[in-house]
């Protein structure tokens, strides 16, 4: 029996789902939800709650959720490096930052030419170690996820941190505010979400396809334009999908970007995170509450 909460919109989907598998309804009490991160070593979801200034861990044995972080400048967008510490981006601290495995807190880029960024907004990690992440102004427009500041670079981009030696480079300055990023299985292909319609009339809706090369961006293209809402976080399965959030819930589209199917939640989502040590649970951030659900798939392994 098919569960009421998929979608089916061609036949590939239902190799990737299970039917008999619900959606869970782990934990509510936020108010926008960002930014899962999961920990194979400890069994735990760390996620960011950006309004109420916090970051919350959802453990994964207990299914019990507590603060893992408060005040958390804002932090909005989270990931793991290939030495599992958790890379973040703030918000009202305008900058990027990794937690050491003591619980300190470094700074890998606050600035790019002299200039505070925006307010960093969602983060990768390629497999070469470099640091990827977007900086659209969600967090300096007003003083609800943020601080109400003035613009400074005078544009949002895409930049890469060289965690080598700390370079930052701007690898695309053509969005109008680049949003969720995550790069496909081989590292070859980065996707990158365009939420500008938040800003300008008939603005871009879309995620974006890119090249990787040396560190490099080439190519551009429109992958998927959201049918629903906007799409904001998403990441890859190992098999290329690509699984975003979007107004209704989570939409998966194959690699040629036609929408197989959907997740349907009963609140907007901004993001999702593959977990258990498997990577077969989706973990979904909507709006208030904490979602999951199992797949028939697997998630590619962090990075990424």
């Amino acid at each position: 029996m098919l569960q009421s909460h998929l979608e089916i919109l061609d036949d590939e989907f239902r190799k990737l789902v299970l039917g008999n598998c619900a959606l869970d309804k782990l934990w509510t009490g936020g108010r926008w939800l960002e930014g899962p991160a999961y920990f194979a070593a400890h069994r735990s979801l760390v996620f960011s709650d950006i309004p109420n200034n916090r970051m919350l861990r959802f453990d994964e044995a207990t299914e019990t959720v507590g603060v893992f972080r408060t005040p958390s400048m804002h932090a909005n967008g989270n990931t793991r490096d290939r030495d599992g510490r958790l890379v973040s981006c703030e918000h009202s601290g305008r900058r990027v930052t990794r937690t050491e495995h003591d619980g300190t807190i470094t700074i890998l880029a606050d600035r790019y030419d002299g200039k505070r960024f925006n307010s960093p907004n969602d983060v990768v990690v390629h497999e070469d170690g470099s640091v990827w992440f977007t900086d659209p102004t969600y967090g300096i427009d007003k003083d609800y996820e943020g601080g109400r500041a003035p613009e400074e670079i005078g544009g949002s981009h895409v930049y890469r941190i060289d965690t080598a030696t700390g370079a930052v480079a701007a690898v695309a300055t053509d969005f109008v505010k680049p949003n969720g990023l995550a790069f496909s299985p081989d590292y070859s292909i980065l996707y990158i979400a365009d939420t500008g319609v938040s800003h300008v009339k008939d603005g871009p809706r879309h995620i974006r396809r890119f090249s990787v090369t040396d560190g490099k961006l080439s190519g551009g293209e429109i992958f998927a334009t959201c049918e629903y809402g906007l799409f904001d976080g998403f990441r890859l399965d190992e098999r290329g999908n690509l699984w975003s959030s979007a107004g209704d819930g989570v939409h998966c589209y194959n690699p040629a970007g036609t929408l197989i199917g959907k997740i349907k939640v009963p609140e907007v989502v901004a993001n999702v995170c593959w977990g258990t040590q498997k990577r077969n649970r989706l973990y979904i951030c909507g709006t208030t509450s904490l979602y999951a659900t199992y797949l028939a798939t697997n998630g590619m392994p962090y990075p990424g």
